[in-house]
């Protein structure tokens, strides 16, 4: 009988589609869904539809998939991705049958799509140096595979990109058969290009590691020069297509442009810190908690709000770096959960294109403690969550309104109010972030205060 093992992170729309397919296959006795801590409903749903649901101890898809491999409790272990809908119906039986049929010890799928980027310029290149037996693969990164789990049971499974070439290896390194079998059209996501940097770095590393673990591999460090090479010539292609492109940046505000939060500088300067952390721990609903917050500076004019402002220290430099980013190209400009007032002052001494937050209710310039939460944070039949406010949905207004993809978009945040935004974008950024999820989604993660590292991508 077989195992099916699905690792998943927020993956609600999909999911139902994905263990049913799963349940409905001939041989299939077992169907694991290893969640890594979803924020949405991906676990309960997935449970509605008969899987076994287990939460991983570790993030990142690699420990995912090694706690299936302890869990499943058959000898043939399959493993889906928990977003692609619909799969070709023959999936599962492709991927076991070679099993099951004594030809292999683990399949690899293909499917009807041209080969990514990272997999012609990187994988495929480095494969043919180190493991030239592998190089005749179609897709040696596809995730879609099939094996016994004794031998999954001794392999490394890697905790970012390199986790499918790196199991492809080990299996190689152990003897097993292996087979790539073609499974038909798939309907899957690319990643954004501007994320491949990261990707090809880690799947170089994966592929570049393991050869030089190997003993009996043909691995030579004059032969990095090659490497050097052949991520040079990706970068130059990709920089020379990035320059045509029209593109964004977005920044969160309270601590990522500014070293601190407005609201809490507020709360110290005024004497409602207790009032705030009250709101804070008792109140969920986003939009109450809004509101309450908005009452804390009733009567505070707007000369006094401005000053402290201007107390909290703007990220050295930053005025220099949004600066060389418009020079070369970039739209740039703030979403932030904080006021509209305080957003535009930010954005005016940054020199930046736009700024986006709740409306703060003024009456001959004295707060009023009411608060208008824009309509285009609200959702909406476009949002790409269920989240009742959520900056993705700003995000996309403005996007649609400067006529620029989202792939063509980096977010820059720090907190959970940033996730799905951090997600969305093409290049998601992490900026001194204490939150292990936000920086575990982040394309890129900046732990000093500076945005100096930011011009390194932004081509």
């Amino acid at each position: 009988m077989i195992s099916v093992v699905i690792p998943t992170l927020n993956e609600e729309e999909t999911i139902a589609s994905v263990v049913e397919f799963a349940k409905s296959q001939a041989h299939v006795s077992e169907v694991l869904v290893i969640d890594d801590k979803s924020r949405d409903k991906t676990v309960p749903i997935a449970k509605k539809h008969g899987a076994t649901v287990l939460t991983s101890t570790k993030l990142g898809k690699g420990a995912s998939m090694r706690e299936g491999v302890l869990y499943a409790q058959n000898d043939i272990l399959a493993f889906l991705d928990g977003d692609i809908n619909p799969y070709p119906a023959e999936t599962i039986n492709l991927l076991t049958e070679p099993i099951i049929a004594g030809e292999a010890d683990f399949v690899k799928s293909a499917f009807n799509r041209n080969a990514g980027r990272v997999t012609e310029l990187v994988a495929k290149p480095l494969l043919s140096i180190f493991f030239p037996e592998l190089a005749s693969f179609n897709q040696p990164l596809s995730g879609m595979i099939a094996g016994k789990k004794e031998l999954l049971q001794q392999i490394d499974f890697r905790d970012d990109y390199g986790v499918d070439i790196g199991i492809l290896i080990d299996m190689h390194l152990m003897n097993a058969r292996i087979k790539e079998v073609a499974i038909g059209y798939l309907e899957n996501k690319s990643k954004p290009w501007q994320a491949l940097g990261k990707m090809s770095k880690e799947v170089a590393q994966a592929i570049i590691s393991k050869a030089a673990s190997n003993n009996s591999s043909n691995f030579n460090f004059e032969e990095l020069g090659t490497i050097t090479e052949i991520r040079s010539q990706m970068e130059v292609s990709l920089e020379s297509q990035f320059k045509k492109l029209k593109k964004m940046i977005v920044f969160d505000m309270d601590n990522t442009l500014l070293m601190g939060r407005f609201i809490d500088a507020c709360a110290e300067r005024f004497n409602f810190t207790k009032d705030l952390l009250e709101i804070r721990s008792l109140e969920h609903d986003p939009v109450i908690i809004t509101k309450r917050i908005a009452t804390l500076l009733k009567g505070r004019n707007y000369g006094e709000l401005i000053q402290v402002l201007d107390s909290i220290e703007i990220v050295p430099q930053t005025k220099e770096v949004i600066d060389e980013l418009k020079e070369r190209g970039y739209i740039t400009g703030i979403i932030s959960d904080s006021y509209d007032f305080v957003t535009s002052h930010i954005k005016n001494k940054l020199g930046m294109d736009f700024s986006i937050g709740n409306e703060l209710e003024f009456s001959k310039g004295v707060a009023t403690g009411e608060v208008k939460i824009p309509s285009y944070l609200f959702n909406n039949p476009k949002s790409v969550n269920k989240l009742v406010i959520c900056k993705t949905n700003a995000m996309a207004s403005i996007l649609e309104r400067y006529g620029i993809q989202k792939q063509n978009c980096i977010a820059i945040g720090d907190s959970m109010n940033d996730l799905w935004m951090i997600k969305e974008a093409g290049l998601g950024i992490a900026f001194c972030s204490k939150d292990p999820l936000v920086n575990h989604h982040a394309d890129i993660i900046i732990s000093e205060p500076s945005f100096k590292k930011l011009l390194e991508v932004a081509l």
